[in-house]
C-alpha cells in the first residue's frame, strides 16, 4: 500500500512540476530516462546473475553457507564477499531480499551488505590516488571492522 502512496506523491509531483515549467519538467525526464538506461545493464546482470545462482543452489545449500545456523562464519565469508564485489546499491538492496527469500540469515546480509557498500576493495587504487594509501587502508579496515558491529546488531535486534 505504502508503494502505491509514494508513487501516487511522485505523479502529483511531476504534474505540478509540469504546469510550473513545462521545458525544465521534460528536460529532467529526458535525463531521468538517460539515467535508468545506464543503469539497466546493470541491474539486469546483476539480477540475472543472483537468479542463476538461486537456481543451481537451492535454499538448503544457501542456507547451510549464509544462513542464520551458519554463524560468524557465514558473517565473515558475506563480509568477505561483499568487501570484495562492486555492485551498485539500487542492486545490492533486491539482491539481498532474494537472498534472504531464499534462506540467507540477516546478521549475514547484514555483513554483506555493509561491506558492500563501505568496504572498496575494487575502488582501492582509485582512492589511493586521491587520499594516499594510508588513509585508504586505515577507511576500509575500519569499515570492515564496522560490518561486523552492524551484522552483530542485527543479530541481536532480529533474534
Amino acid at each position: 500500500m505504502s508503494s502505491y502512496i509514494m508513487y501516487l506523491v511522485a505523479v502529483t509531483l511531476l504534474i505540478i512540476s509540469y504546469y510550473k515549467d513545462k521545458k525544465k519538467t521534460k528536460k529532467a525526464l529526458k535525463k531521468a530516462w538517460k539515467s535508468f538506461n545506464n543503469i539497466l545493464p546493470q541491474f539486469l546482470g546483476v539480477i540475472l546473475f543472483v537468479g542463476i545462482l538461486l537456481s543451481i543452489f537451492d535454499a538448503e545449500f544457501i542456507s547451510k553457507i549464509i544462513g542464520a545456523r551458519s554463524g560468524w562464519i557465514g558473517v565473515i565469508s558475506s563480509a568477505v564477499v561483499g568487501a570484495v564485489t562492486l555492485i551498485p546499491g539500487f542492486v545490492a538492496f533486491p539482491t539481498a531480499a532474494m537472498l534472504l527469500e531464499s534462506g540467507a540469515g540477516y546478521m549475514q546480509i547484514g555483513a554483506f551488505i555493509s561491506a558492500l557498500m563501505m568496504v572498496g576493495v575494487i575502488t582501492a587504487p582509485v582512492e589511493i590516488k586521491y587520499f594516499g594509501k594510508k588513509l585508504t587502508i586505515i577507511r576500509n579496515i575500519l569499515a570492515f571492522v564496522f560490518c561486523f558491529i552492524v551484522a552483530y546488531i542485527i543479530g541481536k535486534v532480529v533474534a
